[in-house]
Order: C-alpha cells, then structure tokens, then sequence
C-alpha cells in the first residue's frame, strides 16, 4: 500500500493514521509469520482468505464505474489459484487461470449482452489482478524451503514501504508522479532501493544461503516494482474516484491496499529465487 493512499484521519506527515497504521500493521504480520511457523497449509488459509477479500473489494470499486464482475467465477478462481499451483506447479496456475476466465464469460453472457463487454473485462482484471499474481506466492511456498522464500519475498517488499516511507517523510522533496500519487517522490524512492537491496542481501544470505549480490539485485528492482504496483492501484482508485478499495483495515484502507504491491511483486521474486537458489 502506498503511503500517500491511507486513511487521512489522525495523518502523520504523510498522511498516515500512524498508531493505528502499525498496530494493523504489527497484526497483519504477526498473522501471516505465526501461519507459516506453524504449517504451510496455514498460510495457504491465510492466503485464500485474503485474496477472496481482495476480490469482494476489487468488485466493489469497479462496480462504481457500472462495471459488475461475476463474483462467484471470481472466488472460486481465487481458491484454485491459490490451491492449484501449490500442488499442482506453474501448470496448474495456467490451467486455473484459463479456467476462471471461461468460467466468468460464460456465467456473464448467461446474464444477457447489455454490457457484457465491460463486465467481462472486469472480470479478466480481477483474474489476473490480483489472483493470479498471487498464485505465484503459492509456487514460492511449494518447495521443501517455501517458508525461508516467501519470508525473503515478505520481507523484501515490505520494506520496500518502510524505507520509502521514512525517507518520503524526512527527505521527499521532489515528486515523482504528481497526478497520480501526489506524495511519492523520488527521495522515497531511492530509500525503498537502499532498504529493499540491505533486506534482500541479508535474507538471501541468512534464510536462503544464496549470494549476497543475487539478494542485493532482488532487493533493488523489487523496489522499482513494488513502487509500479503502488501506482498502478492508485491509477485504478483515481479513475473510479475513490481514495481506498475499502476501509476495514484502520490506517491502511482494504485488503487490496495492502496486497497492492506483494502481488505485482511475487512474480519477479519467484523467477529470481528460482534463478539464484535453484530448488531441488
């Protein structure tokens, strides 16, 4: 989630509720860590969970611009989605994702044609936005060292909005896409570089035993894709003229507000992971 989207009640200089930024925040965290201590399929619970929140308010936004998703194809994909790759691998994510968008045209054009067009490609949004992306956290976890990958993947965007943050607040000076997120610059940019590239060397070294450079490189254009997933939400939320996709997280806004950019991100990672700490 990018900072300039959160909630402006009780704004820090960011514009962020900030006690209660951290405290959902310190939750959300605690939830997802303790999940995968305990059992992989826990994390996958969690994983499902969320995205299926994520789709009700992805459904909800487009839905102010008259564009209705088919919900039930929609979560039905977001579980296979998250299911099928696990067990399955990257083929089964491909199937899944054919699966869900046949699903959503058929179940629209049984609607009626009155605009099915707009409705359908809606629908394809929320597929691939955030479902299948998300799928590729599920390809992460598979392996025998899933947890240590996924942890590195969290880890690493996470701090992506931590550095970005702190530098924006105490640095930001210059923009860096005014029109879209007034209160992203560049300053913040080059802190979200800086923290993701020391987090990603550190956990390729100590949680995956990978080299510190590969972790370095990860890092680094991690924040440059984290930071295009931010805008690329803020785009979909400043056409249908809304500041957050819901607000049942205090200081953050909605699931989607917080998945915004893990999801964007997690293809790069596994690809990379994949590359530097090849699995067996």
């Amino acid at each position: 989630m990018t900072v300039e989207d959160a909630p402006a009640a009780k704004a820090s200089r960011a514009g962020r509720n900030l006690p209660a930024a951290i405290g959902v925040g310190v939750s959300l965290a605690a939830l997802v860590i303790g999940s995968l201590v305990v059992r992989k399929e826990a994390f996958l619970v969690v994983l499902t969970i969320a995205l299926g929140v994520a789709v009700w308010e992805m459904r909800g936004a487009l839905a102010k611009a008259r564009i209705n998703v088919p919900l039930l194809p929609a979560l039905i994909g977001a579980v296979a989605m998250v299911v099928g790759p696990y067990v399955g691998g990257g083929q089964a994510l491909a199937v899944t994702l054919t699966l869900t968008c046949v699903g959503m045209l058929l179940w629209r054009v049984a609607d009626g044609v009155h605009g099915a067009a707009m409705d359908i490609a809606g629908g394809m949004l929320v597929a691939l936005y955030p479902c299948f992306l998300a799928g590729f956290a599920a390809l992460m976890l598979a392996p025998d060292d899933g947890v240590q990958r996924l942890i590195t993947f969290i880890l690493v965007t996470v701090f992506s909005d931590i550095g970005g943050y702190a530098a924006g607040v105490w640095l930001g000076k210059h923009p860096m896409a005014p029109s879209v997120s007034p209160k992203k610059s560049w300053e913040g940019f080059a802190g979200s570089v800086l923290s993701c590239a020391v987090t990603g060397a550190l956990a390729m070294v100590y949680l995956l035993h990978g080299p510190w450079w590969g972790g370095a490189l990860m890092g680094c254009l991690v924040a440059a894709t984290a930071t295009i997933g931010d805008l690329v939400e803020s785009t979909i939320k400043r056409d249908l003229g809304i500041k957050d996709m819901s607000s049942i997280l205090p200081g953050h806004g909605g699931i989607m507000d917080r998945l915004d950019s893990l999801v964007v991100v997690a293809p790069m990672v596994w690809a990379l992971l994949y590359w530097f700490v090849p699995t067996a």
